[in-house]
């Protein structure tokens, strides 16, 4: 975890999370909220005033994906 993001409460750095692909960014500007090593180093998610993306998918990431979905729901009830 890079930046501090209410969507990543309760969840530590270092879990794990499920990616089908080998694609990714590489940000331009200061927006990477979390990066993975796999081979290398990479922004495997994003994050600019309310925008919040990533390239994983926490559907598929079992509790540490379930967690992050469920803080990003809290946030939409804001």
């Amino acid at each position: 975890i890079q930046k501090e993001n209410p969507v990543f409460k309760g969840i530590k750095s270092g879990e794990h999370y499920y990616f089908v692909h080998s694609y990714y960014c590489k940000p331009k500007e200061d927006v990477t909220g979390t990066t993975t090593f796999y081979g290398e180093e990479f922004a495997s998610s994003v994050q600019k005033g309310g925008l919040f993306a990533c390239q994983f998918h926490p559907e598929k990431s079992q509790r540490a994906g379930i967690r992050l979905l469920n803080n990003f729901l809290e946030l939409c009830k804001k």
